[in-house]
């Protein structure tokens, strides 16, 4: 049934109203706040407390955290590191990615718990008077006037509300309805995986690093989150009813013969409600804007799992939002052209990442899940990747992408000084 959230519904003023408080919408938040830009955020949840959600913060996003001056205090929060990601091959392990000789001050993944994330950043964003979250609010629909978006209705617990903003912005997920409300137009793919998440205990004299096994019909990504590990068993697209048909022992010895260190802790998946499905998707919208409406992140561009970039991709999406519109939305005055160049800024970085994907998905992934399939490459590929510069440059694509956003707007000493000394409580 659809209800109508016009009727009584309380009006709220915003210069910029973010539909969404993941990744993007909470540092687009943070960062148009600390420039004096009137916000106001909208999350449909009571909390960030989503279990298996993309958590590797890759370097580009601590050196944006820097520029901000907050790494140091995300830093304090629990994490883990990997500098280096390996993959076990039939008879032989190799270095994918060795990000320790990459120069800069944070050559490693981080994984930290996206809830923990994102509580910070709001918490760092409430230090500013003209920020405003409202958790439990519920988007419905955008109000279109004239031809652009003026703002967007939604759901409280207390009754419906409208939010009236110069600009919105989409940065709900992948599965944002606002696209096509605003008819915005989507290029589709289809990756041929799917990823079954869970996890396994971590004990003494288990490896550190984060690595992979691919070949003989798996392929299989283990991650180091410290006390557990979080593992990603990629299946083929749409058979994951079959995997159940052959039974949760079939499913936990498969994960023992292609981990053999797991063998026997895979119990630990004790049925099949442990096993987290994730229906891999990639697309991107041709145009990521109309009048009034901008849309960041995955509501622009789902990327796959692979290579975790996700959440550094929506993170670079909103600092380039924030640089390119900081100024024309406190002039009152946000036209075509600005929203453009964020789209413009933005569009070649994802395009590649989603080819390189698409890449690994096919010649990598794929080959995997073949029954006594093992990786292939093109034989120039293995040839160049015997050249220590090009050896390096998965390291470089994953820390850093096509090329890193920088925050362009730094805010008033006075203002940082205000918030250093608050910033140390809110970690403790």
């Amino acid at each position: 049934m659809e209800i109508d959230t016009r009727k009584n519904a309380e009006i709220r003023h915003a210069t910029c109203c973010v539909i969404g408080c993941g990744p993007a919408g909470a540092m687009l938040g943070l960062m148009l706040a600390r420039e004096g830009v009137d916000v106001l955020v909208l999350e449909k949840h009571s909390d960030f407390l989503r279990d298996f959600r993309g958590d590797t913060l890759h370097p580009s996003t601590l050196e944006i955290m820097d520029e901000l001056g907050l790494a140091e205090g995300l830093l304090e929060l629990r994490h883990t590191k990997a500098r280096r990601i390996t993959a076990r091959l039939p008879g032989r392990t190799i270095n994918v990615a060795d990000l320790g000789c990459l120069k800069t001050r944070y050559p490693y993944i981080t994984f930290m718990p996206q809830w923990d994330f994102l509580d910070f950043v709001t918490a760092e964003a409430g230090r500013y008077p003209n920020f405003r979250l409202e958790m439990n609010a519920e988007a419905k629909g955008l109000i279109l006037e004239d031809g652009a978006v003026r703002g967007v209705r939604y759901l409280t617990p207390e009754g419906p509300r409208e939010a009236r903003a110069l600009l919105t912005v989409s940065a709900d997920g992948r599965s944002s309805p606002f696209r096509e409300q605003a008819g915005l137009k989507m290029v589709r793919t289809s990756p041929p995986i799917d990823v079954l998440w869970f996890r396994l205990s971590r004990r003494e004299g288990d490896p550190e690093d984060t690595f992979g096994y691919a070949g003989n019909g798996r392929f299989v990504a283990v991650i180091n989150r410290g006390e557990y590990w979080q593992i990603a068993y990629v299946i083929r697209k749409g058979e994951y009813q079959s995997v159940r048909a052959g039974g949760l022992e079939a499913f936990r010895r498969s994960v023992g013969e292609a981990i053999p260190e797991f063998a026997g802790r895979t119990g630990e998946v004790g049925d099949w409600e442990d096993v987290k499905l994730l229906t891999v998707q990639a697309d991107r919208l041709r145009r990521w804007h109309r009048p009034g409406l901008l849309c960041i992140g995955d509501a622009a561009h789902a990327m796959s799992p692979v290579g975790g970039v996700g959440i550094n991709l929506a993170i670079a999406d909103a600092v380039a939002a924030a640089n390119a519109l900081a100024e024309p939305l406190k002039a009152g005055r946000v036209r075509g052209r600005d929203l453009m160049a964020v789209q413009l800024r933005r569009w070649l970085p994802t395009r590649v990442i989603q080819a390189l994907q698409s890449f690994a998905q096919r010649r990598v992934i794929s080959s995997s899940l073949s029954p006594d399939g093992a990786p292939s490459l093109p034989r120039l590929a293995g040839v160049l990747l015997r050249l220590r510069p090009v050896r390096d440059l998965p390291a470089r694509i994953i820390a850093f992408g096509i090329w890193p956003e920088h925050v362009r707007y730094t805010e008033p000493a006075v203002r940082a000084g205000r918030t250093q000394g608050a910033r140390k409580e809110s970690v403790r």
